[in-house]
């Protein structure tokens, strides 16, 4: 197996558009050779954050939070897909982020971003990247930016033949090979020489 990559996607609406970009990207992944879940907020479902998961005293915190825990800790990188809500981040996704840190640190993550509309959430993905470096993961320059999101992928996630289709399946090595050089980078950086907090 390759990579160990971790996807997530955050929103909770019924009519959830986003999946579609979700399942593109898991596949696309897959396809490479990589080992891939995806990371459902509201499938994981956490309570609004009162106390992050470092906050529990060890080995006591809520099953939910401690296999998801190990599962990013385990993760050579990461893939956030995202909506765009009134210019901002979806508040299942960053609510998930928020209950952990340290478990994130020394990893890279990569950007996926949707909307119905032209603007591709273009505007939820700038949001993510100053959060997802504050949070300690080096953000990948690539991006993929989907819009608009129902003519672009089918509900199995598949492009389509018309509307951004064919763009999207043209952008996604160059981002995925982008990701990939920096979780290469990331493992062999950690195997040489501890991180330093």
């Amino acid at each position: 197996m390759g990579n160990r990559i971790l996807v997530f996607y955050g929103s909770y609406r019924s009519d959830r558009m986003g999946i579609r970009l979700a399942h593109f990207v898991v596949d696309g992944f897959r396809a490479r050779g990589d080992d891939v879940e995806l990371i459902d907020a509201k499938a994981v479902d956490l309570p609004m954050l009162d106390r992050m998961y470092k906050e529990h005293p060890k080995g006591q915190a809520p099953e939910r939070l401690e296999t998801l825990a190990g599962k990013i800790r385990g993760a050579d990188g990461f893939v956030f897909v995202t909506g765009e809500y009134n210019w901002g981040i979806q508040p299942g996704l960053k609510n998930l982020t928020d209950h952990f840190l340290e478990e994130w640190f020394w990893r890279p993550a990569a950007i996926a971003s949707y909307s119905a509309g032209r603007f591709s959430g273009a505007r939820a993905a700038l949001a993510w990247h100053g959060t997802l470096s504050e949070m300690g993961m080096v953000v990948i320059s690539s991006s993929l930016a989907v819009g608009p999101i129902a003519q672009t992928l089918t509900e199995e996630g598949k492009p389509t033949a018309e509307g951004g289709g064919k763009g999207l399946a043209h952008a996604f090595p160059r981002f995925a090979e982008d990701l990939s050089w920096w979780m290469e980078a990331a493992k062999m950086q950690r195997a040489r020489k501890p991180p330093p907090y």
